[in-house]
């Protein structure tokens, strides 16, 4: 199974609160909602959509997956959310109980087992599992050498700080880019996979 981050990030590498003002405030970050002014509707609202399309299981970490639990089950009606809601879900989490009821199909994983059942999963199952938001998980599956492909939504703009997914551990992680696409706003989608082994 491949596991596939896809971000909308920053020139600068934030990924924080890209949807929002409230979404996201840790360390006082006062930038939330800063994709709006440049999100297009085709480019990157369609790599959004081809992504969950291709996936067959998403994951998530406990903070974005209790916000994505609190939004999307109302919005049933439409395609994308009726596939946000009908497909198999994972969550991480060293907090969370057995009892994922508030959003269907959704699967704990514990928080101390993490790395060894999702390199499990990788190792046995097919097709795609799909990290969306989820900073923190995202940083340490790249830094674990578990991400196969990476969905970069990059917006022309520099925030000056806030939460990033890449490692700050000094490791070398190798990726080799597929396609770059750039909209009419200035946002481009690039897709890279990994490439080499990571920590060379």
């Amino acid at each position: 199974m491949r596991i596939v981050i896809s971000s909308f990030i920053s020139l600068d590498g934030v990924v924080q609160a890209p949807g929002g003002p409230e979404e996201d405030t840790d360390g006082g970050f006062a930038h939330g909602g800063w994709t709006h002014a440049y999100f297009d509707p085709e480019v990157v609202g369609g790599a959004f959509d081809a992504a969950l399309q291709k996936a067959d299981a998403l994951l998530f970490g406990r903070r974005t997956w209790t916000a994505m639990a609190a939004a999307w089950p109302g919005r049933a009606g439409d395609p994308f959310a009726d596939r946000m809601n009908s497909v198999r879900k994972y969550v991480v989490s060293t907090t969370l109980g057995e009892d994922l009821s508030a959003w269907d199909n959704s699967v704990l994983v514990p928080g101390a087992d993490a790395v060894a059942r999702l390199r499990e999963l990788r190792g046995r199952a097919s097709g795609d599992l799909l990290v969306m938001g989820s900073p923190t998980l995202a940083r340490t599956l790249i830094g674990e050498g578990l991400v196969d492909e990476l969905v970069l939504m990059r917006m022309p703009v520099v925030l000056g700080g806030g939460k990033s997914i890449f490692p700050e551990d000094g490791g070398r992680h190798g990726f080799e880019l597929v396609s770059c696409t750039t909209a009419g706003t200035g946002a481009e989608v690039c897709v890279y996979r990994a490439a080499g082994v990571a920590g060379q």
